[in-house]
C-alpha cells in the first residue's frame, strides 16, 4: 500500500511514469525503506496505464460490491389507535429507562481518554 500511495503521489505531482527508484526516493524521504519485490511488481503492474482510467474502473467495480446494508431503520412511529393508546406509551417508555441504565452501565466510571 505505501508503494502505491507514493506512485500516486508521484503521478500527482506530475510525472506521469514514474520509476521504481523514483518510489524509492519518496518512501525514502519519509524513512520507509521500500520492498524490491512488490516494488517491481507494482511498477510492472502499472506501466503503460492510465490511472484516471484504472481508478475509474475500479470505482465502477466497487460500486457493484454489496456493502453490508446500513443497520436496521428506525423503529415505526405508534399507530393511531383509538383505545389502549396510554399503555402503548407506557409500555415504550419503559425500554427507554432500560437502556439509560445499560448505558451507565457500560461507562464503568472512566473515560475513554482519562
Amino acid at each position: 500500500m505505501k508503494h502505491l500511495a507514493a506512485y500516486l503521489l508521484l503521478t500527482l505531482g506530475g510525472n506521469n511514469s514514474p520509476s521504481a527508484d523514483d518510489v524509492k526516493g519518496v518512501l525514502g524521504s519519509v524513512g520507509i525503506e521500500a520492498d524490491e519485490d512488490r516494488l517491481d511488481k507494482l511498477i510492472s503492474e502499472l506501466e503503460g496505464k492510465n490511472l484516471q482510467e484504472l481508478i475509474a474502473e475500479g470505482s465502477g467495480k466497487l460500486a457493484s460490491v454489496p456493502s453490508g446494508g446500513g443497520g436496521g431503520g428506525g423503529g415505526a412511529g405508534p399507530a393511531a389507535t383509538g383505545g389502549g393508546g396510554d399503555a402503548a406509551a407506557a409500555a415504550e417508555e419503559k425500554p427507554a429507562k432500560e437502556e439509560e441504565k445499560e448505558e451507565s452501565d457500560e461507562d464503568m466510571g472512566f473515560g475513554l481518554f482519562d
